[in-house]
């Protein structure tokens, strides 16, 4: 694949481009620090940053207790004031880093967004296809009674449990997806509508010639099928694949275009994403971190363990997402910033100069 051609840059930029540089990068480095704090809170046990607030609050007499059910002993403030660093360090960071980057273009900015966007969802198709696959084989192997005499009774009855599966499967699984996804490139989510047309012809085949069923084959085509809902969003909009459906788009010129993408991506899509995650991952009890935390199956008796991990996907596609719509905004913002050409020269009575 032959590499990028070289971007300009821009000797002397202004305030418009240094801001919108400061603005992506801290919407990218902020989605980023509120998913490891999710991490750290809900898997890891730390206080979280709202219950610093707080602590504070009641320290600094802001308020009258109890806000807090109890006050942070020394250890847990300083992994809570570790959890707010987070998020200020990531302001800091990206403010610092365009200071010392004032010449870079913002096309430089956006193909580093957008290539994070890509390495994304990339992750989300080798993690999907690798724990799709393993965990349908367990179930076979559990359904049918074979897995005891491979593993054992004990491994067995823990396999059995979606926690340790999740945990000593899966997880294992999904690292091994992240380092594939950085050095494999030619295989990518759009193999998910193959993989999912192979798993139902396997259904339609065992169904009606063997008759042979069994609830975890089912299973694997609604996760693949989710999936690939989820991630080929995000990867059609890295692609440029999306279909617009409006009828003034089509007739703008380069500029028009230019702002409905970057009006569209600050207001409409970045806080989209957002809703999502805050929505979703603000407290244990969400609608996507209760089944992440807890690993949650379906009640089809022994069909596969990944429920949990469709609400996963939803987290990928406001993660991919969000990088992508930032990447979309710097490159709008890089157009309308252009010089636009000057008209061609004409002569009075209107024919074209010789």
């Amino acid at each position: 694949m032959p590499s990028p051609a070289p971007l300009p840059v821009t000797a002397s930029p202004g305030p418009v481009e240094q801001l919108s540089r400061i603005l992506a990068g801290v919407t990218v480095c902020m989605t980023a620090a509120f998913l490891v704090n999710f991490g750290l809170t809900f898997v890891g046990g730390w206080p979280g940053v709202p219950a610093l607030a707080a602590h504070l609050g009641v320290a600094w007499g802001w308020f009258d207790p109890p806000p807090v059910a109890s006050p942070l002993d020394a250890g847990s403030l300083a992994r809570a004031w570790v959890q707010f660093l987070l998020y200020a360090g990531s302001v800091a960071g990206v403010v610092g880093w365009v200071a010392a980057t004032r010449g870079r273009a913002l096309e430089a900015d956006a193909r580093i967004y957008s290539a994070l966007a890509a390495y994304i969802v990339q992750a989300g198709f080798w993690s999907v296809f690798l724990v799709g696959l393993a965990d349908a084989f367990i179930s076979f192997l559990r359904v049918e009674g074979f897995l005891s005499a491979l593993v054992g009774k004990a491994l067995t009855t823990k396999l059995g449990l979606s926690q340790f599966r999740g945990q000593y499967v899966h997880l294992p699984l999904m690292g091994v997806a992240c380092i594939l996804s950085l050095f494999t490139r030619s295989v990518s989510v759009v193999w998910l509508a193959l993989l999912i047309v192979l798993a139902e012809f396997l259904i339609v085949i065992t169904r009606f010639i063997f008759s042979y069923e069994q609830a975890f084959m089912g299973d694997l085509v609604r996760f693949w099928y989710a999936a690939l809902f989820l991630l080929a969003s995000a990867y059609s909009l890295v692609e440029g694949g999306h279909v617009r459906v409006d009828v003034f788009y089509a007739r703008f010129d380069p500029r028009g275009k230019a702002w409905t993408n970057a009006v569209g991506s600050l207001l409409l899509g970045i806080p989209l994403c957002w809703i999502i995650l805050s929505m979703g991952l603000w407290t244990k009890g969400s609608s996507l971190a209760s089944p992440l935390l807890h690993f949650e199956i379906s009640q089809s008796g022994f069909g596969m363990y990944v429920k949990y991990l469709m609400a996963g996907c939803l987290v990928v596609f406001a993660a991919s997402m969000t990088a992508q719509f930032t990447s979309y905004f710097l490159e709008s913002v890089a157009t309308l910033r252009r010089p636009e050409a000057p008209e061609p020269a004409t002569s009075a009575s209107g024919a074209g100069t010789a």
